[in-house]
């Protein structure tokens, strides 16, 4: 019988005692995964203060220049980062300002914003796992519907086109001619087109599988009765031990974004090379949680610590002590 994921680890200790952190979320929502890490990093003797980047502000009458919601203007101890939350082009890069001066600070920001800016665009994530060498699908990514047709003329293969900006298998569709391309107002005048990777003997599978820097926490196949295995589009899960090829190359896909915990959904193509389709630096973990026998959360909250606690000592930085 699984055990149950709900049931907490004794912590030997607590590694946290000291320290405050910031857990920052989509404003306006009860996030079933913050808290879970709340629960998780509170039992490792953390203190955690949740907010949103929308409820902070950049302010040169601090000393520190930020100012987050329950810190005094002091900067936290870590930040764990769920969500930057939906807005404008200029909201979204004043929350990614944030965090970027965070790191500049000093302060241990998981995942911080490069990593953030890396992983959701697909373009900047393809890229970087094509340039480090590991396995993706060919893909192309231009501008306007001029370019795709180019790109597209006397297509002898079905494409896959995705959304730049996107999530849980929404927005993508597939081609198998060139007239089939989506409008341009659907798509923003942005064409993501990658090759089709076909099923091997007629099963549509794919793995997700969830990493921190120290380790492989969890991972689970996916299966469809169509191409599009997302869990919110139909697909099943079950468990997975990830062997030590998907190991090694979810762990490169991870160093090749600079991620400090990530999703990422690999294939295997008919002649059986495995390839990374996407790295998510916001992973959603809840249906992989259903099948798992680890608490995912636990683990997350434990390699985030972790890493907070070296960065501190290696920095020479200490607690912060609340007055």
């Amino acid at each position: 019988m699984r055990a149950s994921a709900e049931i907490k680890p004794d912590p030997s200790g607590a590694p946290g005692d000291g320290l405050h952190l910031a857990l920052l979320i989509e404003e306006g929502r009860g996030e079933w995964h913050a808290r879970r890490i709340v629960r998780s990093l509170e039992a490792m003797g953390a203190r955690v203060t949740v907010s949103s980047l929308p409820h902070c502000a950049f302010d040169t009458g601090l000393e520190s220049g930020i100012d987050i919601p329950g810190f005094k203007g002091r900067l936290p101890d870590g930040v764990f980062v769920r969500s930057i939350s939906a807005g404008t082009l200029e909201q979204i890069t004043f929350r990614l300002g944030l965090l970027h001066a965070l790191r500049e600070s000093g302060v241990r920001v998981w995942n911080d914003a490069r990593a953030i800016e890396r992983c959701v665009d697909k373009s900047q994530t393809t890229f970087l796992l094509h340039k480090n060498g590991i396995p993706t699908p060919r893909t192309r990514v231009c501008e306007t519907l001029p370019h795709a047709l180019e790109y597209t003329e006397g297509l002898d293969r079905p494409l896959v086109v995705k959304p730049i900006f996107g999530s849980q298998g929404k927005g993508i569709g597939r081609i198998e001619q060139q007239s089939e391309l989506p409008a341009p107002e659907t798509v923003d005048q942005m064409y993501y087109m990658q090759d089709y990777v076909p099923p091997k003997d007629g099963l549509y599978e794919d793995w997700r599988v969830l990493a921190t820097r120290h380790r492989v926490v969890a991972a689970m196949t996916r299966r469809g009765t169509n191409w599009v295995t997302n869990i919110h589009q139909g697909g099943k899960a079950r468990v997975h031990l990830p062997d030590a090829e998907m190991v090694s190359v979810s762990m490169a896909a991870m160093r090749a974004v600079d991620a400090d915990y990530a999703g990422i959904d690999l294939i295997r193509t008919a002649d059986g090379e495995l390839q990374v389709l996407e790295v998510n630096s916001n992973p959603a973990w809840r249906g992989l949680q259903g099948v798992a026998d680890v608490n995912i959360a636990w683990s997350i909250a434990e390699d985030f610590l972790k890493t907070v606690l070296e960065h501190r000592a290696a920095s020479g930085i200490p607690v912060a002590v609340e007055s």
